[in-house]
């Protein structure tokens, strides 16, 4: 990853990985302790059930999802925030064509 610790990072120069069901992500920004995720989905994609160890913030730039987190769930639009806790399990449901920015504290290896 050529854009790792660097100050200026144009989105332009960083392709999408397709993850398949209509999402797509691509890693905008990541440090050791930091990683930043930029992720489109079609209307009707779905981001499965998961949890992991990183504590995430993911900002709605676009669209609708109906999101779950720890067996609560909710609609949330553009400029609504979500807060994910460690170990919290977590999933939505794409409702228009959106497009979150996910924050992830530590960095996820598992995305490199």
């Amino acid at each position: 990853m050529d854009h790792m610790n660097q100050p200026f990072i144009y989105a332009e120069n960083i392709p999408f990985t397709d993850l398949g069901g209509g999402v797509k992500r691509r890693i905008l920004a990541c440090g050791k302790d930091l990683m930043v995720c930029e992720l489109h989905f079609e209307q009707g994609a779905v981001g499965a059930m998961h949890h992991h160890p990183h504590t995430q913030a993911s900002y709605v730039a676009e669209g609708a999802f109906q999101f779950t987190i720890n067996g609560e769930t909710k609609i949330v639009r553009k400029g609504d925030m979500l807060f994910k806790l460690p170990n919290l399990e977590h999933g939505c449901t794409c409702l228009e064509a959106g497009v979150l920015l996910d924050i992830f504290t530590p960095m996820r290896e598992d995305f490199l």
